[in-house]
């Protein structure tokens, strides 16, 4: 258990799960919305990114660097420090290309698209288990994220797991409109979108069960740098293009603004 008591895990672990369920509120939203709500979305993804970037360069990467720093002096630790950045960086970027284009998370889905899919129901349930199953594979880094700032940082680990739920609900849309469509059950396609979300919990407890045995300060600063490296990834590859794909460039680009000043004003409170 190393440093940790049982209450910082099982808080982290809590955030991470709060994080990972929120899919079930996109499922939610495309059952018992008229329309998609396109401005908010956009701001909130936007607000999202812009949490999660600021929080990655401002706060995980000098905490890290200087954790390393502390065993491998100055230059070795900047060293460590960006390889693990850009490893993390890498991996998610390897998840991505895993996943095929047409199960990707992160293609725009809209309350409206229930009354438009006309495909045949066996490729509507096909599209929407295949994008459960993509989600649930791209959350299992982001729950180790959530569960490692947490465990370091209780404030932090928050605003992760709340910049990460939010980032969840365009995709538990994703797979309940055409599981939704192909099926005529809201909760199978609740239930569908409810568990895709749970590798968040699971990659956070894996991760816990094989990394807190070994969680050295060289360990430790190189999984926080590349969780800085992952988050950076998400807002520039999926938060941002995702809020644009709403049509509301403008918001979005507010939203990353907002999410950064409100993530400055925590850390300056808090800190």
């Amino acid at each position: 258990m190393g440093e940790f008591g049982w209450n910082e895990i099982l808080f982290a672990f809590g955030l991470t799960m709060f994080a990972g369920l929120s899919t079930g509120i996109g499922s939610i939203l495309a059952f018992f919305a008229k329309r998609t709500n396109t401005r908010f979305l956009s701001l909130a993804l936007g607000f999202s990114a812009g949490v999660m970037i600021y929080v990655s360069f401002v706060e995980i990467f000098p905490k890290a660097q200087g954790v390393l720093e502390g065993d491998y002096g100055t230059q070795g630790g900047f060293w460590l420090t960006t390889a693990a950045f850009f490893a993390g960086m890498f991996l998610i970027a390897i998840i991505d290309r895993l996943i095929p284009s047409t199960e990707n998370p992160h293609e725009i889905k809209m309350v409206e698209d229930i009354n438009k899919e006309k495909a045949g129901q066996q490729k509507l349930m096909r599209m929407g288990l295949f994008t459960a199953l993509a989600i649930a594979i791209h959350n299992f880094p982001e729950g180790l994220a959530t569960f490692i700032a947490a465990l370091d940082d209780p404030g932090l680990g928050i605003a992760i797991a709340v910049a990460i739920a939010i980032h969840n609900i365009p995709e538990g849309i994703a797979v309940s409109v055409p599981i939704f469509y192909a099926t005529g059950s809201r909760r199978k396609a609740f239930l569908h979108s409810f568990l895709s979300g749970l590798a968040e919990p699971v990659g956070a407890l894996i991760g816990f069960l094989i990394l807190m045995p070994f969680l050295t300060p060289l360990l430790f600063g190189m999984v926080f740098a590349g969780v800085a490296g992952i988050m950076v990834f998400i807002s520039i590859d999926e938060l941002l293009p995702a809020a644009q794909e709403f049509g509301e460039h403008h918001l979005s680009i507010y939203g990353l603004i907002a999410g950064m000043m409100v993530m400055a004003v925590s850390l300056l409170l808090f800190a």
